[in-house]
Protein backbone atom coordinates (compact mmCIF):
# COMPACT_ATOMS: atom_id res chain seq x y z
CA UNK A 1 0.00 0.00 0.00
CA UNK A 2 1.44 3.32 -1.00
CA UNK A 3 -0.88 5.50 1.08
CA UNK A 4 -2.51 4.22 4.25
CA UNK A 5 -6.13 5.19 4.80
CA UNK A 6 -6.97 6.41 8.29
CA UNK A 7 -10.39 6.92 9.81
CA UNK A 8 -11.43 9.91 11.90
CA UNK A 9 -13.16 7.42 14.21
CA UNK A 10 -11.16 5.01 16.40
CA UNK A 11 -11.13 1.30 15.48
CA UNK A 12 -13.97 -0.75 16.99
CA UNK A 13 -13.58 -2.34 20.39
CA UNK A 14 -14.28 -6.05 20.00
CA UNK A 15 -15.70 -7.34 23.31
CA UNK A 16 -14.09 -10.48 24.68
CA UNK A 17 -16.79 -13.00 25.50
CA UNK A 18 -16.11 -15.86 27.91
CA UNK A 19 -13.77 -18.40 26.33
CA UNK A 20 -11.97 -15.78 24.21
CA UNK A 21 -8.44 -17.13 24.67
CA UNK A 22 -9.59 -20.73 24.37
CA UNK A 23 -11.06 -19.92 20.95
CA UNK A 24 -7.91 -18.03 19.93
CA UNK A 25 -5.72 -21.02 20.83
CA UNK A 26 -8.04 -23.62 19.28
CA UNK A 27 -8.60 -21.77 16.02
CA UNK A 28 -5.08 -20.37 15.79
CA UNK A 29 -3.47 -23.76 16.35
CA UNK A 30 -5.52 -25.44 13.65
CA UNK A 31 -4.89 -22.59 11.20
CA UNK A 32 -1.15 -22.88 11.78
CA UNK A 33 -1.31 -26.61 11.04
CA UNK A 34 -3.33 -26.07 7.86
CA UNK A 35 -0.99 -23.35 6.55
CA UNK A 36 2.05 -25.45 7.48
CA UNK A 37 0.67 -28.44 5.61
CA UNK A 38 -0.07 -26.23 2.61
CA UNK A 39 3.46 -24.84 2.59
CA UNK A 40 5.03 -28.31 2.72
CA UNK A 41 2.78 -29.64 -0.03
CA UNK A 42 3.46 -26.61 -2.24
CA UNK A 43 7.22 -26.86 -1.74
CA UNK A 44 7.10 -30.56 -2.60
CA UNK A 45 5.29 -29.95 -5.89
CA UNK A 46 6.54 -26.55 -6.99
CA UNK A 47 10.00 -27.58 -8.22
CA UNK A 48 8.62 -30.31 -10.48
CA UNK A 49 5.82 -27.96 -11.56
CA UNK A 50 8.32 -25.27 -12.53
CA UNK A 51 10.56 -27.67 -14.43
CA UNK A 52 7.64 -29.12 -16.41
CA UNK A 53 5.36 -26.11 -16.82
CA UNK A 54 7.37 -22.92 -16.18
CA UNK A 55 5.15 -20.06 -14.99
CA UNK A 56 2.02 -22.18 -15.42
CA UNK A 57 0.92 -23.82 -12.17
CA UNK A 58 -1.46 -26.69 -12.89
CA UNK A 59 -1.09 -28.42 -9.49
CA UNK A 60 -0.31 -26.07 -6.60
CA UNK A 61 -3.30 -23.68 -6.99
CA UNK A 62 -5.57 -26.42 -5.65
CA UNK A 63 -3.50 -26.45 -2.46
CA UNK A 64 -3.93 -22.69 -2.00
CA UNK A 65 -7.71 -22.95 -2.52
CA UNK A 66 -7.94 -25.78 0.02
CA UNK A 67 -5.90 -23.87 2.62
CA UNK A 68 -8.03 -20.74 2.23
CA UNK A 69 -11.30 -22.67 2.50
CA UNK A 70 -10.11 -24.43 5.62
CA UNK A 71 -8.93 -21.19 7.27
CA UNK A 72 -12.33 -19.54 6.74
CA UNK A 73 -14.10 -22.66 8.01
CA UNK A 74 -11.93 -22.81 11.14
CA UNK A 75 -12.58 -19.15 11.92
CA UNK A 76 -16.27 -19.70 11.24
CA UNK A 77 -16.82 -16.88 8.74
CA UNK A 78 -19.56 -17.52 6.21
CA UNK A 79 -18.44 -17.25 2.59
CA UNK A 80 -21.02 -16.50 -0.11
CA UNK A 81 -20.29 -16.12 -3.84
CA UNK A 82 -22.72 -14.06 -5.91
CA UNK A 83 -22.30 -14.07 -9.67
CA UNK A 84 -19.80 -16.09 -11.67
CA UNK A 85 -16.06 -15.85 -10.95
CA UNK A 86 -13.82 -15.15 -13.93
CA UNK A 87 -12.80 -18.28 -15.81
CA UNK A 88 -9.35 -18.56 -17.37
CA UNK A 89 -6.68 -15.85 -17.53
CA UNK A 90 -7.47 -12.22 -16.93
CA UNK A 91 -7.50 -9.69 -14.13
CA UNK A 92 -9.69 -9.16 -11.08
CA UNK A 93 -10.01 -5.76 -9.38
CA UNK A 94 -11.53 -5.53 -5.93
CA UNK A 95 -12.09 -3.27 -2.94
CA UNK A 96 -9.70 -3.89 -0.05
CA UNK A 97 -10.95 -4.30 3.52
CA UNK A 98 -8.80 -6.71 5.50
CA UNK A 99 -5.99 -9.25 5.62
CA UNK A 100 -8.89 -11.72 5.40
CA UNK A 101 -9.33 -10.69 1.75
CA UNK A 102 -6.47 -12.98 0.77
CA UNK A 103 -8.29 -16.05 2.07
CA UNK A 104 -11.72 -14.90 0.91
CA UNK A 105 -10.66 -14.27 -2.69
CA UNK A 106 -8.69 -17.51 -3.02
CA UNK A 107 -11.29 -19.78 -1.43
CA UNK A 108 -13.17 -20.55 -4.64
CA UNK A 109 -10.93 -19.65 -7.58
CA UNK A 110 -7.15 -19.25 -7.46
CA UNK A 111 -5.93 -15.70 -8.08
CA UNK A 112 -2.41 -14.25 -8.02
CA UNK A 113 -2.08 -11.01 -6.11
CA UNK A 114 -0.21 -8.02 -7.46
CA UNK A 115 1.60 -6.40 -4.54
CA UNK A 116 4.16 -3.70 -3.85
CA UNK A 117 7.75 -4.94 -3.93
CA UNK A 118 8.36 -4.22 -0.24
CA UNK A 119 6.06 -7.07 0.80
CA UNK A 120 8.58 -9.59 -0.57
CA UNK A 121 10.94 -8.64 2.25
CA UNK A 122 8.46 -8.87 5.13
CA UNK A 123 9.37 -11.68 7.56
CA UNK A 124 7.16 -14.74 7.09
CA UNK A 125 4.57 -12.99 4.96
CA UNK A 126 7.09 -12.30 2.20
CA UNK A 127 8.04 -15.97 2.03
CA UNK A 128 4.40 -17.08 1.80
CA UNK A 129 3.65 -14.42 -0.81
CA UNK A 130 6.54 -15.57 -3.00
CA UNK A 131 5.60 -19.21 -2.54
CA UNK A 132 2.06 -18.74 -3.86
CA UNK A 133 3.19 -16.71 -6.87
CA UNK A 134 2.48 -13.11 -5.89
CA UNK A 135 3.57 -10.59 -8.53
CA UNK A 136 5.72 -7.87 -6.99
CA UNK A 137 5.93 -4.47 -8.63
CA UNK A 138 7.55 -1.12 -7.90
CA UNK A 139 5.76 2.19 -8.29
CA UNK A 140 8.48 3.60 -10.52
CA UNK A 141 7.76 4.99 -13.98
CA UNK A 142 11.17 3.79 -15.16
CA UNK A 143 10.11 0.19 -14.49
CA UNK A 144 6.72 0.48 -16.22
CA UNK A 145 7.75 -1.34 -19.42
CA UNK A 146 9.36 -4.24 -17.56
CA UNK A 147 6.35 -4.59 -15.27
CA UNK A 148 3.95 -4.58 -18.22
CA UNK A 149 6.00 -7.36 -19.81
CA UNK A 150 5.92 -9.31 -16.52
CA UNK A 151 2.14 -9.01 -16.25
CA UNK A 152 1.76 -10.07 -19.89
CA UNK A 153 3.92 -13.11 -19.19
CA UNK A 154 1.85 -14.12 -16.17
CA UNK A 155 -1.42 -13.60 -18.02
CA UNK A 156 -0.05 -15.59 -20.93
CA UNK A 157 0.66 -18.46 -18.53
CA UNK A 158 -3.07 -18.63 -17.80
CA UNK A 159 -3.03 -16.86 -14.44
CA UNK A 160 -5.73 -14.59 -13.01
CA UNK A 161 -4.08 -11.52 -11.52
CA UNK A 162 -5.75 -9.55 -8.71
CA UNK A 163 -5.32 -5.83 -8.01
CA UNK A 164 -6.55 -3.64 -5.15
CA UNK A 165 -6.87 -0.32 -7.06
CA UNK A 166 -7.68 1.72 -3.93
CA UNK A 167 -4.05 1.30 -2.93
CA UNK A 168 -5.01 0.80 0.73
CA UNK A 169 -7.44 -1.10 2.93
CA UNK A 170 -10.38 0.62 4.65
CA UNK A 171 -12.96 -0.16 7.32
CA UNK A 172 -15.27 -1.63 4.68
CA UNK A 173 -17.77 1.20 5.08
CA UNK A 174 -16.67 3.08 1.95
CA UNK A 175 -14.82 2.81 -1.35
CA UNK A 176 -11.77 4.94 -2.06
CA UNK A 177 -11.21 6.28 -5.61
CA UNK A 178 -9.39 3.78 -7.82
CA UNK A 179 -5.83 4.61 -8.82
CA UNK A 180 -5.45 4.13 -12.56
CA UNK A 181 -1.69 3.52 -12.78
CA UNK A 182 -1.86 -0.29 -12.69
CA UNK A 183 -4.61 -0.30 -15.31
CA UNK A 184 -2.04 0.85 -17.87
CA UNK A 185 -0.53 -2.63 -17.90
CA UNK A 186 -3.98 -4.15 -18.40
CA UNK A 187 -4.72 -1.82 -21.29
CA UNK A 188 -1.36 -2.69 -22.88
CA UNK A 189 -1.87 -6.41 -22.35
CA UNK A 190 -5.39 -6.18 -23.79
CA UNK A 191 -4.51 -4.02 -26.80
CA UNK A 192 -4.92 -6.99 -29.11
CA UNK A 193 -8.29 -7.86 -27.63
CA UNK A 194 -9.28 -10.75 -25.43
CA UNK A 195 -8.10 -9.63 -21.98
CA UNK A 196 -10.99 -9.56 -19.53
CA UNK A 197 -11.09 -7.60 -16.29
CA UNK A 198 -13.64 -8.59 -13.64
CA UNK A 199 -14.71 -6.11 -10.94
CA UNK A 200 -15.44 -7.82 -7.60
CA UNK A 201 -17.07 -6.32 -4.51
CA UNK A 202 -16.37 -7.62 -0.99
CA UNK A 203 -19.08 -6.95 1.59
CA UNK A 204 -18.21 -8.01 5.14
CA UNK A 205 -21.18 -8.47 7.45
CA UNK A 206 -20.37 -8.52 11.16
CA UNK A 207 -22.34 -10.79 13.51
CA UNK A 208 -25.50 -9.33 15.04
CA UNK A 209 -24.73 -6.81 17.75
CA UNK A 210 -21.10 -6.30 16.69
CA UNK A 211 -19.56 -3.18 15.17
CA UNK A 212 -20.08 -3.25 11.39
CA UNK A 213 -16.34 -2.54 10.98
CA UNK A 214 -15.24 -5.60 12.97
CA UNK A 215 -13.44 -7.29 10.07
CA UNK A 216 -11.81 -4.14 8.67
CA UNK A 217 -8.05 -3.70 9.08
CA UNK A 218 -6.64 -0.30 8.29
CA UNK A 219 -4.42 2.60 9.31
CA UNK A 220 -2.10 1.85 12.20
CA UNK A 221 -3.99 -1.20 13.46
CA UNK A 222 -1.61 -3.96 14.56
CA UNK A 223 -2.00 -7.19 12.60
CA UNK A 224 -1.51 -9.41 15.67
CA UNK A 225 -4.09 -7.52 17.73
CA UNK A 226 -6.69 -7.69 14.98
CA UNK A 227 -5.95 -11.37 14.32
CA UNK A 228 -6.52 -12.22 17.99
CA UNK A 229 -9.74 -10.18 18.04
CA UNK A 230 -11.14 -12.04 15.01
CA UNK A 231 -10.07 -15.49 16.21
CA UNK A 232 -11.59 -14.87 19.64
CA UNK A 233 -15.04 -13.77 18.46
CA UNK A 234 -17.74 -16.00 19.95
CA UNK A 235 -19.99 -15.52 16.93
CA UNK A 236 -18.85 -14.82 13.40
CA UNK A 237 -20.47 -13.03 10.49
CA UNK A 238 -20.01 -13.59 6.79
CA UNK A 239 -18.50 -12.09 3.68
CA UNK A 240 -20.26 -11.74 0.34
CA UNK A 241 -18.09 -11.93 -2.78
CA UNK A 242 -20.01 -10.23 -5.59
CA UNK A 243 -18.60 -11.04 -9.04
CA UNK A 244 -19.64 -8.51 -11.67
CA UNK A 245 -19.68 -9.05 -15.42
CA UNK A 246 -16.14 -9.02 -16.87
CA UNK A 247 -15.08 -6.04 -19.00
CA UNK A 248 -12.97 -6.24 -22.15
CA UNK A 249 -9.87 -4.10 -21.58
CA UNK A 250 -9.62 -3.40 -25.30
CA UNK A 251 -13.02 -1.67 -25.30
CA UNK A 252 -11.73 1.32 -23.31
CA UNK A 253 -9.89 4.34 -24.66
CA UNK A 254 -7.31 4.43 -21.88
CA UNK A 255 -6.43 3.30 -18.36
CA UNK A 256 -8.50 6.02 -16.70
CA UNK A 257 -11.66 4.98 -18.53
CA UNK A 258 -11.10 1.32 -17.60
CA UNK A 259 -10.40 2.22 -13.96
CA UNK A 260 -13.54 4.38 -13.77
CA UNK A 261 -15.73 1.60 -15.19
CA UNK A 262 -14.35 -0.90 -12.70
CA UNK A 263 -14.84 1.53 -9.81
CA UNK A 264 -18.48 2.10 -10.77
CA UNK A 265 -19.15 -1.63 -10.85
CA UNK A 266 -17.48 -2.30 -7.47
CA UNK A 267 -19.27 0.66 -5.86
CA UNK A 268 -22.64 -0.53 -7.19
CA UNK A 269 -22.17 -3.83 -5.37
CA UNK A 270 -21.85 -2.16 -1.96
CA UNK A 271 -24.87 -1.48 0.26
CA UNK A 272 -26.22 2.02 -0.30
CA UNK A 273 -24.78 3.35 2.98
CA UNK A 274 -21.26 2.18 2.06
CA UNK A 275 -20.89 3.82 -1.36
CA UNK A 276 -19.23 7.03 -0.19
CA UNK A 277 -15.51 7.78 -0.09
Amino acid sequence: MSVTWRSSAPPPEVPRAPGHWRRVAWRGGRIALVIGAGVLATLALRLAERLLHGQARPWTPAITVWVCRRVLAIIGIGHVIEGKPLQGPGAVVCNHVSWLDIFVLNARKRVYFVSKAEVAGWPGIGFLARLVGTVFITRDARAARAQTDLLKERLGAGQRLLFFPEGTSTDGMRLRPFKSSLFQALCAAGAGGGLRVQPVTLVYEAPEGADARAYGWWGDMEFGTHLVAVLGMARQGRVRVICHAPLAAGDFADRKALAAACERAVRAGLPQDRRGT
